[in-house]
């Protein structure tokens, strides 16, 4: 792993310049951007600096576990080792985050596959799961629109999340993700198979990255079905936009009022014009263009099996994890980490 300290701090110290600027805050959205991208080298810088002391700390010990030969100590240094390997591990993960996106906020979309309220029930497992996740890592998450399902869960749930490299961590997860457990639902006890799919997209920072002008979608409004209470059931602020020559379509009820929810609608409405476009970039330069994937059999990237045993697999990198209750609590970096470096891999 290559990591170039000084190339970094020239870095900040060139972004720390722009933020002391008089005109700084004039482009509010462009400041924030620079502030993000700043908090990022910094960390990385720090997390270089610790395992640095980490590494040295190392040293001491073994050396005082070899010329003492002392018990306690070699127990004291297995300690050090393992978090030394972590700290090793949280830096490496880093530098792995070099895509152009990869510093963007994201927007998550899950929907729930075939299969009625087993389903359903999934997708709201899988976002909790992901809600778990952002608040371990400090991420902000911001609800766009929800749908519940008909007896219990999700059938399609889409939300923000904004924190440094949200994106670049996120996009590991994009996929089908498979359940098989003694479903709660049915009164023989069967066992079942459900599936729901994982959109994830780069949420736009600049209006200057993806054009959208009025006269290229359609705004419709309509009562909201979602929570809320008796205001939200009574007025027409739900917001759904058709983009004309994509066919794109976008909604968001979770807010009150329709400014708001019409906000939160071009947001993601930009964000999936920007997926499509980096898309087509990247089916051009590969020559081939990617195949939408069944949310069902043999489409899935991970499988999370509840019974008869209990394990998580993702079926791209072969990772494995028999803590299933921890998976679905929001321990997820060993599958992102796993991820982000066999894209790494193949591309040296």
């Amino acid at each position: 792993m290559h990591f170039d300290l000084p190339g970094l701090r020239e870095k900040i110290e060139v972004l720390e310049e722009k933020a002391a600027a008089p005109d700084f805050w004039d482009d509010r959205d462009a400041a924030q951007a620079v502030l993000r991208e700043t908090t990022a080298l910094k960390n990385k810088e720090e997390n270089f600096l610790k395992v640095e002391t980490e590494f040295e700390d190392l040293e001491t010990y073994w050396e005082m576990a070899v010329d003492e030969n002392d018990e306690d100590l070699e127990e004291e240094l297995s300690a050090q080792c393992a978090s030394c390997e972590k700290a090793v591990d949280t830096l490496e993960l880093e530098t792995l985050l070099s895509g152009k996106y990869d510093g963007h906020n994201a927007i998550l979309s899950i929907h729930a596959g075939s299969g009625g309220v087993e389903a359903q029930d999934w997708a709201g497992m899988l976002y909790r799961m992901y809600t778990r996740y952002c608040e371990k890592h400090g991420f902000k998450v911001e609800v766009i629109d929800m749908l519940p399902g008909e007896e219990a869960g999700t059938k399609s749930v889409t939300f923000g999340v904004e924190g440094v490299n949200a994106y670049g961590y996120l996009k590991a997860e994009k996929g089908v993700h498979r359940l098989v457990r003694i479903s709660p639902f049915d009164a023989a006890k069967r066992r079942h198979t459900s599936f729901a799919s994982l959109d994830v997209i780069p949420q736009v920072e600049f209006d200057d990255e993806i054009e959208l002008k009025e006269d290229e979608y359609r705004k419709d409004t309509f009562r909201s079905s979602g929570a809320g209470g008796q205001h939200i059931n009574k007025t027409d602020s739900a917001i759904r936009l058709t983009h004309y020559e994509t066919g794109i379509v976008v909604t968001c009820q979770d807010e009150r009022s329709q400014h708001a929810n019409l906000e939160k609608a071009l947001k993601l409405l930009k964000a999936k014009l920007l997926d499509r476009q980096r898309q087509q970039q990247e089916d051009e330069m590969q020559g081939i263009r990617g195949e939408h994937q069944e949310i069902g059999w043999g489409s899935q990237i991970r499988s999370y099996v509840f019974a008869p045993y209990k394990m998580v697999k993702d079926h791209r990198t072969s990772v494995e994890v028999g803590n299933v209750d921890a998976v679905m609590d929001g321990e997820l970096d060993e599958f992102i980490f796993g991820y982000l470096k066999m894209t790494v891999d193949s591309e040296i």
